[in-house]
């Protein structure tokens, strides 16, 4: 293994921040987190389109008789574009690198997954790609730790 060595080479390394403490990146996110809120993003819009989908049009979506949780799927409709635009907004701020964002984060993403483990019926394939996207960002918001 070869060492680094060259007149840009400094062997004792980062000199630490006065008072003994690393210097943070300033609110700025990376990573994971970053992409995690790149993904609420859309996931937020896809979820207010679905929305609109439900409410403009009901006859997407498979009318499934004698399920626990049944609703118009109007009413589905309107839950999926407020929850959508919910994710969408705190998307924005775990990407603007807010710490409320990351917590907020967890909580909306976390009602995202289980809305639409209620609407596995009436449309399952997308229903399952939204819980694992959902299920990802609430793991890469909860991994993440302030660098101070």
């Amino acid at each position: 293994m070869a060492q680094a060595s060259g007149p840009y080479y400094d062997p004792s390394g980062p000199v630490p921040a006065p008072g003994g403490a690393r210097r943070s990146n300033s609110g700025a996110v990376t990573g994971l987190v970053l992409f995690a809120g790149v993904m609420m993003m859309v996931d937020g819009l896809l979820g207010v389109f679905q929305g609109i989908v439900a409410i403009a049009e009901d006859d997407v979506y498979v009318n499934t008789p004698r399920y626990a949780f049944q609703f118009d799927l109007t009413s589905w409709g309107w839950i999926h574009l407020a929850v959508g635009a919910a994710v969408a907004l705190v998307g924005f701020g775990v990407v603007s690198g807010q710490a409320w964002g990351r917590v907020l984060g967890i909580a909306v993403v976390s009602v995202s997954l289980m809305l639409n483990f209620l609407f596995l019926p009436y449309y399952p394939i997308w229903s399952l790609v939204v819980i694992a996207l959902d299920a990802f960002v609430v793991w890469a918001l909860c991994t993440y730790r302030d660098p101070a």
